[in-house]
């Protein structure tokens, strides 16, 4: 078990160096750009290239402070299991792709890494090695395929250009540029799980919680947004509504999915992926280095959020349900108070991490060229946000009677610890990063209702999340049926599995039918076998008739000379 301890210090150790490096290129605008030359192919060199900058480097501390404490907390999590190492393994080849990705300037070596996240993904996701693991996995896996083709077929693209280094042509726009721009964002989308690839999002909570925290705080989700950060300066020079407004929509299924969820684990997917719509939306109206924010500081809270609800589900016998909680704050009280934190950081709390860089989208889109139901759908989905944390915070901590009873689970020291570090984050993180992100001070100037508008759809939101908490009100205006809709992601489930897989299945199996089944099975793939197979037993025939067997070829090789002659 001292593996846990040494990678936890080893990762603690190289994250705060790297702070202290980016320190020092944010004061001095520093950018280091490393090349190492591979191969030369037709004038196309394949170039391994790190770009060293203090987005990058910021980016690398934060990702490495998170993951040492995921695995400090894994360390008691999976005590138990038996192949603990094997994940402990997979869990650092995992922050290893991740670190390939945010180093690269270059679509090759982007690729690496992106094919890396989804591989590794995959063989956590089927971790524990049940049906429903297995089926989330090929779910996750198949969805992500589609961004890592995308990828692909832009290396053809950008080897028009001579180099896959994007970031050298930024002033060299053809008219092919926007295939790029498209298939880069259609990976972004599939990566980060926006309309219609949400499915695959909850279903990969079947991983094991401390992968679930690092997943969805600072790796596999938000890769899409950091490549989008990277070709920001690609996308401002093209019309991008459509897309503002299916993130938008992202964001807005999410959170009232959210509302209409007892699946503990689904409803902080579901908030991860209401923050990735706000970050692709913000994005997406020019505001990259606010969506790169954002970035950071809810990679703090949504760590906590996801370790907190796995110790919790730990303590309540592996249930997941909700409903089965109840009075936890006098049972586990430092997990709860935890928990709290990080779900009012999420809310958007002022002073809290999540507060400053919410706030700030928040008054950034107000002063965007943006129409009125983009404007109001985004508040009511900020909204939406409070509602599903207040309602989470009422069925776990508050006096409702639970079906189960806690286990005697106790809170182990080294997952307070790293509780401890995260809640520390989850409190100064938005604070300490606006200081050394944005030196200088936005002062913006807004009616009163306009900049009281956030924190008045988030003291709402909480009020509805509370009154959403008694079922009674489902019972009074038969809400069953939309519930169901709800908190199914507008069906797309269905949509991804049943309903695809019904046609492509179908088409497929008629296919193998006739080819392997039928004429292409004897005319193709048979002939060859069967031509072998009876030159052989002809020649065994020979060999056991061996003396008539020679006497007649000898007569039919002489008469056939004779013939010829």
């Amino acid at each position: 078990m001292n593996l846990f301890y040494f990678w936890s210090m080893i990762l603690l150790i190289i994250s705060l160096m790297m702070f202290m490096v980016f320190m020092l290129f944010i004061e001095l605008d520093y950018s280091l750009f490393l090349d190492w030359f591979i191969l030369e192919l037709n004038s196309c060199s394949f170039v391994m290239t790190m770009l060293l900058d203090w987005m990058s480097i910021l980016f690398m501390s934060c990702v490495f402070m998170i993951s040492s404490m995921v695995i400090l907390y894994s360390k008691d999590y999976m005590s138990e299991d038996k192949y603990k190492y094997r994940f402990l393994m997979l869990v650092l080849l995992f922050i290893m792709s991740m670190m390939l990705l945010i180093i690269s300037p270059n679509m090759v070596s982007i690729l690496l890494g992106w094919d890396g996240l989804g591989l590794v993904s995959y063989s956590l996701v089927i971790y524990f090695g049940n049906y429903k693991s297995y089926n989330a996995g090929m779910l996750t896996i198949l969805i992500n395929r589609i961004g890592d083709v995308s990828i692909l077929m832009s290396l053809y693209f950008i080897f028009n250009w001579g180099s896959w280094n994007f970031s050298f042509h930024v002033l060299y726009m053809e008219d092919w540029t926007i295939y790029i721009i498209y298939l880069v964002i259609l990976a972004s989308f599939t990566k980060s799980a926006q309309i219609p690839f949400s499915s695959w999002l909850p279903a990969a909570m079947a991983a094991p919680t401390p992968v679930s925290s690092l997943v969805h705080s600072s790796t596999l989700v938000t890769a899409g947004v950091y490549l989008m950060i990277r070709f920001n300066f690609m996308l401002m020079k093209y019309n991008l509504s459509f897309l503002i407004l299916v993130s938008l929509l992202t964001m807005f299924m999410a959170g009232l999915g959210a509302n209409f969820e007892y699946d503990l684990k689904s409803i902080i997917a579901l908030s991860t992926l209401s923050q990735l719509g706000m970050m692709m939306l913000i994005l997406l109206l020019g505001g990259a280095s606010i969506s790169y924010f954002h970035l950071l500081t809810h990679a703090f809270f949504k760590a906590l959020l996801f370790l907190c609800g796995g110790l919790i589900i730990h303590c309540m016998n592996d249930s997941q349900d909700i409903r089965h909680m109840g009075n936890l704050v006098f049972q586990m009280p430092y997990t709860c108070s935890c928990f709290c934190i990080s779900t009012l950081s999420l809310c958007g709390i002022p002073f809290m991490s999540g507060f400053y860089s919410k706030d700030m989208i928040m008054e950034y889109s107000s002063l965007n060229y943006t129409n009125l139901f983009i404007y109001i759908m985004l508040f009511i989905s900020v909204g939406f946000t409070a509602s599903y944390s207040m309602r989470l915070i009422f069925y776990c901590i508050s006096n409702l009677n639970g079906l189960f009873t806690y286990q005697s689970c106790l809170e182990e020291k080294n997952m307070l610890l790293s509780m401890l570090f995260l809640t520390v984050l989850s409190i100064l993180g938005g604070s300490v990063l606006m200081w050394l992100l944005f030196p200088f001070d936005m002062l913006l100037m807004f009616p009163s209702l306009s900049k009281l508008m956030p924190m008045i759809f988030v003291l709402s939101g909480m009020y509805l999340g509370y009154e959403l908490s008694f079922v009674y009100w489902f019972s009074k205006f038969n809400l069953n049926y939309m519930s169901s809709f709800m908190g199914s992601m507008w069906f797309m489930h269905y949509l991804s599995t049943g309903m695809i897989i019904s046609g492509f299945l179908l088409t497929s199996k008629l296919f193998s039918d006739f080819n392997d089944y039928m004429w292409g099975e004897y005319m193709i793939s048979r002939m060859m076998s069967y031509y072998n197979y009876n030159l052989f037993m002809n020649s065994v025939i020979m060999e056991k008739r061996s003396m008539k067997i020679y006497l007649l070829l000898f007569l039919t090789l002489l008469w056939f000379m004779v013939m010829v002659y």
